[in-house]
């Protein structure tokens, strides 16, 4: 009905429209929520839930999980989820108010839930800044040995993560105490203000992320002070792209696609500083443009095997997963009669591969003329297909690449 529904005519009807229909979306998101719970309340054991979850919201299990966390709280904040029912307040707001109290007791949240939400109109007027700022000084009023407590456990759970980031660049991403984290940053600007004043041309911020690169992975820099990294990635382009200047795509294991020249580049600044390149030719399907083989000198069979994998499916395999491939995994266990092989294996991240280990779950390996794909089946009978992707391009005949040239992995 909103799809085809004629739009009003006078920009002040259009503005209301538009807010009825955020309304209208946190609504409908904290009737979600409640599904989520009732739908966690009936398993047995709660295992896999968040999976089902996120599949049926075209999410990913991580984002499935913290719909679940969600939902397993929201009774504890009736405010606040009142506001959430009425379309007054976002999804984001809910669980930040939510992660925020998860350090204290019931008794607590629910004064914080009361303070903060008990006049629906006013909550919903406060900015999400306000509201954070309010929520964390309630919380280490009420009590300061929990949010005391929560930041010691915070610090241990310090990491560092990658994700692409658009014009293929990469977006590398550290969660640091406090002290450690202003102390890296005042290091790398200290380091981005001594080249400017000898004159380096280089802005600040390209002075401070060479300068990170430089001192993480001991690289050498060039004469313009960028590092050279040596060609430890998977990088995978055809034979043309590298040595006839074909325009070919290419791609970087656990990053996705990207332009020809870029992969040249790589490739010739790892063999100007002298760094071993290894070569190994890869096979594709000319029908899909899927990974069907690669050769390989080792003698570890498993080993070169979950290459394989984590080269042809590139992502999780889960449908909306896109997190790095943790697990070569079968799809049908040993014990079911699956056997080690490309067809019966696939590329799972960690929290995957446990889920579909709960009851309920099924993978069943479909064979077909579109690619290597895996069958899904949930505890509720719902189904999905996992196809794995090209090695680059779309699956669009129109999109696709043809290359006469094989492909190459070059690590």
């Amino acid at each position: 009905m909103l799809a085809d529904s004629a739009i009003a005519d006078g920009a002040a009807a259009q503005v209301d429209e538009i807010r009825a229909l955020e309304e209208l979306v946190c609504a409908a998101q904290a009737r979600q929520l409640r599904l989520a719970g009732v739908l966690d309340a009936s398993s047995r054991d709660g295992r896999g839930v968040a999976e089902q979850v996120a599949l049926a919201r075209r999410e990913s299990p991580h984002r499935g999980r913290q719909h679940l966390s969600l939902a397993r709280i929201a009774h504890e904040l009736p405010h606040v989820m009142t506001a959430f029912r009425r379309g007054l307040v976002t999804e984001w707001r809910v669980s930040t108010i939510a992660r925020e109290t998860a350090c204290l007791s019931l008794e607590d949240r629910l004064t914080v839930d009361r303070a903060i939400a008990g006049d629906p109109e006013a909550f919903a007027g406060y900015s999400d800044r306000v509201v954070v700022a309010e929520v964390r000084k309630l919380a280490a009023r009420l009590d300061p040995a929990a949010v005391a407590e929560r930041r010691r456990r915070a610090e241990s759970e310090r990491r560092v993560t990658a994700r692409p980031a658009p014009d293929t660049m990469l977006y590398l991403t550290a969660l640091l105490p406090v002290a450690e984290g202003v102390a890296a940053y005042a290091a790398l600007t200290a380091e981005a203000g001594r080249a400017r004043a000898a004159g380096d041309p280089r802005t600040r911020g390209q002075v401070m992320a060479d300068a990170l690169v430089a001192r993480v992975t001991g690289a050498q820099v060039d004469a313009g002070g960028r590092p050279v990294v040596p060609v430890s990635i998977d990088l995978v382009m055809t034979d043309l792209a590298l040595l006839g200047g074909a325009h070919d795509g290419a791609a970087i294991s656990g990053h996705g696609p990207v332009p020809a020249d870029l992969a040249r580049e790589l490739v010739l600044r790892g063999v100007d500083a002298g760094s071993r390149t290894w070569l190994r030719r890869l096979y594709t399907s000319p029908e899909t443009g899927e990974l069907v083989a690669m050769d390989s000198r080792q003698r570890l069979f498993p080993r070169a095997l979950a290459t394989f994998l984590r080269l042809r499916d590139q992502w999780c395999r889960t449908p909306w997963c896109n997190a790095p491939i943790r697990h070569a995994d079968h799809i049908v266990g040993v014990a079911e009669g699956g056997n080690t092989s490309a067809e019966f294996g696939q590329g799972l991240c960690e929290c995957c591969n446990y889920a579909k280990q709960a009851d309920g779950w099924r993978h069943r390996p479909r064979p077909g003329p579109d690619g290597h794909g895996v069958d899904i089946t949930t505890p509720t009978g719902h189904r999905y297909r996992s196809t794995a992707p090209p090695l680059v391009g779309l699956r669009h005949p129109a999109f696709r690449q043809v290359a006469e040239g094989r492909w190459l992995l070059i690590a």
